[in-house]
């Protein structure tokens, strides 16, 4: 995702120049929900202004204004000086994707990259369930192909992050979203998001007989 923790390394990503690797200024200035969700939102419907980001967010113009001069101030977003004008400002992202792939950072910065995570947890769970109010509304062809499962796995943390590799070369080998291959995407192709998390439960038991389940539907009955 354009506003995600990590980039994989085979993923048909933006160009290096579109990636902002988060050192701790950059994490301690995105560790806020609505800064996370307002680069989120530059990414994927392009410039806009502080009315309209505000309206999208469901927080006041100043809200917004304020945030994006701080994310402006860290180099996560910048003026758009060809749409401004001297009554309205417009904003645009500076980068396409962001990763936090610095382990000794998160370590330094342990509460800002802990408030960051869990704003980008909080903003996934927010698109979850604005895709989930739109279900009902999606042109028939599209209803049946979201999927939302919990699948709980005993693995090793080597084995962990193999998995990890594994499915960034399974993502890699679909489109990346960006104005350049949606000039040149099939026709009967939209925007999807993908959301993936391996998340280690240490508290679990250790029951041998649990297994992930799965309905057939693709949503998960626990």
């Amino acid at each position: 995702m354009s506003d995600a923790p990590q980039t994989p390394e085979h993923h048909p990503a933006p160009a290096p120049e579109d990636t902002v690797v988060l050192d701790a200024k950059g994490l301690r200035a995105l560790a806020h929900p609505v800064r996370v969700q307002l680069v989120g939102l530059l990414r994927k419907f392009g410039p806009s202004t502080a009315t309209r980001l505000a309206e999208r967010l469901g927080v006041n113009s100043g809200t917004a204004s304020y945030h994006l001069r701080q994310l402006d101030a860290a180099g996560f977003v910048e003026e758009d000086t060809e749409r401004g004008n001297a009554r309205e400002r417009w904003w645009r992202a500076a980068h396409r994707t962001t990763t936090l792939s610095d382990r000794e950072v998160v370590d330094q910065e342990p509460v800002a990259a802990l408030a960051y995570l869990q704003s980008v947890a909080s903003t996934y769970t927010l698109r979850t369930q604005q895709a989930l109010s739109e279900l009902q509304t999606l042109p028939e062809s599209w209803r049946g192909t979201f999927d939302m499962s919990d699948w709980a796995l005993r693995i090793t943390p080597d084995e962990a992050v193999a998995l990890r590799q594994e499915l960034w070369e399974v993502l890699a080998r679909y489109r990346w979203d960006n104005p350049e291959t949606a000039a040149s995407a099939p026709a009967g192709a939209e925007r999807v998001g993908v959301i993936t998390q391996i998340l280690p439960e240490l508290d679990a038991p250790g029951d041998a007989s649990q297994s992930g389940s799965r309905s057939e539907s693709g949503e998960d009955p626990s």
